[in-house]
């Protein structure tokens, strides 16, 4: 996972579910920092929080990945940006497979469903 620490990354697909080219700032996503903690938006609200991995023993770039508590602002957005945060924060409650494929960050929950992030642009800052 240190190719994901340090840069942004947005959210392309969430839950099995592929995002739209809406507003820039309706975007989920997240910054992994070196020292633990995460942070970004779910799309409406800044979000942080910590985040661990614990890599397979047989492939140096898959495991599992488990965030700390996460913590967000309160603010309000339309009904379908706000159920896009409510399925990124429910992804982050709880631990997930995670692998960096093809420059692609991808996060796999417990019930199979695939979360796409790739590397957000440079002059994005999240």
């Amino acid at each position: 996972m240190d190719e994901v620490v340090g840069g942004a990354w947005r959210f392309t697909e969430v839950a099995g579910v592929p995002l739209d080219d809406g507003p820039e700032r309706a975007h989920p996503a997240l910054t992994f920092s070196g020292d633990g903690q995460v942070y970004g938006t779910g799309g409406v609200n800044r979000l942080r929080g910590t985040w661990s991995f614990d890599r397979d023993p047989d492939g140096p770039a898959s495991g599992t990945l488990t965030f700390g508590p996460v913590v967000t602002t309160l603010m309000a957005g339309t009904p379908e940006h706000m159920a896009r945060e409510r399925a990124v924060l429910d992804l982050l409650a709880r631990p997930v497979r995670a692998a960096v494929a093809d420059g692609a960050l991808v996060l796999v929950d417990d019930e199979g469903r695939v979360s796409r992030l790739l590397p957000a642009p440079a002059e994005e800052s999240v």
